[in-house]
Formats: structure tokens, C-alpha cells, sequence
């Protein structure tokens, strides 16, 4: 069964960080781009980040870049997000995406359940 459980979402303050993790099964996660996705209340889905299969081509939205930071470990099936400088417009649900392809600009197929992000002091 294919599946992506992502961890690490909490509340943390502005200026703090966070480190989310998404946990890959059930595919040949070496063989496919990922992305992670927000959504904020009362907001459409917002691409954040990609990475592409073997992991050196990544990209971000101009909201995050330099503050966040994507990255995966293909020997565990990991994908991770580093959070840093939040603001408390990162306030969302974050979400861990399957790509259909290797490269970072793939759509995606699949959406975890997702893991809430609030930042607030």
C-alpha cells in the first residue's frame, strides 16, 4: 500500500523552527521527485518545495527560500523539511506529496494526511 505519514509539526514561536519528516512506503521512493505542500485556513493547496529523485535539484517558493530547507534520505525513504525563521503566516498544514516523475517539476499523485504547522507566540 502506498503511503506517506508525515511527523514533526507543532506550535513553535516567530523566529523559531521546526522539522517536519515524511516516511515513504509501499514504492521505489529513490525513483521519484517529492514535494511538500501547505494549506492555511480558508486557502488553496500552495506548493512550498521540491526535490527531485536523487535529491540535488530543489526549488522553493519565494515566501520560504532561505529560511527553509528540503532534503531526503533515500536509504530510509525519508523526505524532510527544516524550518527555520518561521513566521506566523507559515501558519498551515503541511503536506509530504508522491511526484509522478523524477524531476522536481512533476505534478503530483499522491498527498499524505498532512501534519499542522502554528506558529504563534
Amino acid at each position: 500500500q502506498v503511503q506517506l505519514n508525515e511527523y514533526g509539526g507543532g506550535l513553535a514561536p516567530p523566529g523559531g523552527s521546526l522539522r517536519l519528516s515524511c516516511v515513504a512506503s509501499g514504492f521505489d521512493f529513490t525513483a521519484y521527485g517529492m514535494s511538500w505542500f501547505r494549506q492555511a485556513p480558508g486557502k488553496e493547496l500552495e506548493w512550498v518545495s521540491g526535490i527531485e529523485d536523487s535529491g540535488r535539484d530543489k526549488m522553493y517558493v519565494r515566501s520560504v527560500k532561505d529560511r527553509f530547507t528540503i532534503s531526503r534520505d533515500n536509504g530510509q525513504n525519508t523526505l524532510y523539511l527544516q524550518m527555520n525563521s518561521l513566521k506566523p503566516e507559515d501558519t498551515a498544514r503541511y503536506y509530504c506529496a508522491k511526484l509522478r516523475g523524477r524531476s522536481v517539476g512533476s505534478n503530483y499523485d499522491l498527498l499524505g494526511q498532512g501534519t499542522q504547522v502554528t506558529v504563534s507566540s
